[in-house]
């Protein structure tokens, strides 16, 4: 039987000075009191396309295939803070898209439309960037009241050169996050 790889694509956030500030707002959000974990640095990433646990072969191939995608580099601006599903009742709070929102959102579709018949995609792409996830309801109304109040700040910029396949590896300290292929843009 074939290893099955639970993976995604993405693009990672790695400017030292934005993580930072992603940084310094988790340690804002954590002064809620709410039940959260907050991503580690390391993980911060826009995920383009989940694709589950797949046969290495399957992964093998869409590594090939991403190796025809044709983008060039651009500008993305981190802004802004909501929540999954609802700001009022939220399991993930994230960080958004400005500025390069649509050549990000270009750059999902190629690669879903690669990848379709390996794995679907089950809601349409919304680019966030996931800071935190909500692991229970105490002190919940303080993550609403702490989104109204950063929903239009600016994270700054990164330069996006590289689509990434990787792997996921699920621990009781949290996800551990490995390169299997890297796509540079031109």
């Amino acid at each position: 039987m074939s290893e099955r790889i639970r993976s995604f694509i993405a693009v990672d956030v790695v400017d030292k000075e934005v993580v930072q500030r992603i940084v310094a707002l988790q340690r804002e959000l954590l002064r809620t009191g709410a039940d959260l974990k907050p991503v580690e640095p390391e993980n911060l990433h826009y995920t383009l396309l989940f694709l589950g646990e797949q046969p290495k072969r399957a992964l093998d191939e869409l590594a090939k295939r991403l190796e025809a995608v044709s983008a060039s580099c651009f500008q993305l601006e981190l802004r802004g803070v909501g929540a999954f599903p609802r700001e009022d009742s939220p399991r993930v709070v994230w960080i958004g898209a400005g500025r390069g929102r649509e050549e990000l959102t270009s750059l999902a579709y190629r690669v879903r439309e690669l990848a379709k018949d390996i794995a679907q995609a089950d809601e349409e792409f919304a680019p966030h960037l996931t800071i935190a996830r909500v692991k229970g309801p105490r002190n919940k109304e303080r993550i609403a009241e702490f989104i109204a109040s950063h929903r239009n700040d600016a994270f700054g910029v990164v330069q996006v050169c590289e689509v990434k396949l990787k792997k996921s590896v699920l621990t009781p300290r949290g996800p551990i996050y490995s390169d299997l292929y890297v796509k540079r843009l031109a």
